[in-house]
């Protein structure tokens, strides 16, 4: 059967570069792009379109999530995406240069050290009950002066934990 019967095209005689000459190989499904760039291409895409419904939602007067409309219109979206792009790419690196931040979007904090002492702990540093941090030379109460009162800790624990139970006083015959 010939390839115009069954809808099949013939391969390309060899290997496909990507067409952003980053040197890898890209595919027909990709659009002859490598998996890299063609994962790029998607997030943009996605970050445009996102870009995009908030900018109408704004402009309609509408602040919730919840107003997005079913169907879009494709070329009324699409101009204004064009405009939007730059600026929709260059929000989240200004951001992210901006403030330093950990892996998990959270401020990255310097190194945890010992209050008393300034001596780094890393991992190996204690928590007291007074909330501060110590290293294991001033992890003890009485090395650091802490001001928790362990005392009424004391006595709270145990009055929570032995009720005083009276019985009821039997009636006088």
């Amino acid at each position: 059967m010939d390839h115009d019967e069954t809808g099949c095209q013939a391969a390309p005689e060899g290997p496909i570069l990507c067409v952003n000459n980053c040197g890898f190989f890209g595919s027909v499904a990709t659009m002859n792009m490598c998996s890299k760039c063609y994962k790029d291409h998607f997030l943009k895409q996605e970050q445009a379109k996102l870009a995009a419904t908030s900018i109408e939602n704004i402009v309609n007067g509408s602040t919730s999530a919840n107003d997005k409309e079913p169907a879009l219109v494709g070329s009324s979206i699409d101009v204004q995406v064009k405009a939007i792009e730059p600026k929709a790419i260059s929000a989240p690196e200004s951001s992210a240069s901006g403030s330093v931040e950990g892996v998990n979007g959270k401020p990255k904090q310097g190194p945890s050290r010992c209050t008393s002492c300034n001596k780094r702990v890393g991992l190996t540093g204690f928590n007291c009950r007074c909330g501060n941090l110590f290293c294991a030379t001033h992890r003890y109460s009485d090395k650091h002066d802490c001001p928790f009162d362990y005392r009424m800790a004391g006595r709270d624990a145990i009055a929570k934990a032995n009720p005083v139970i009276k019985a009821e006083k039997l009636d006088k015959i």
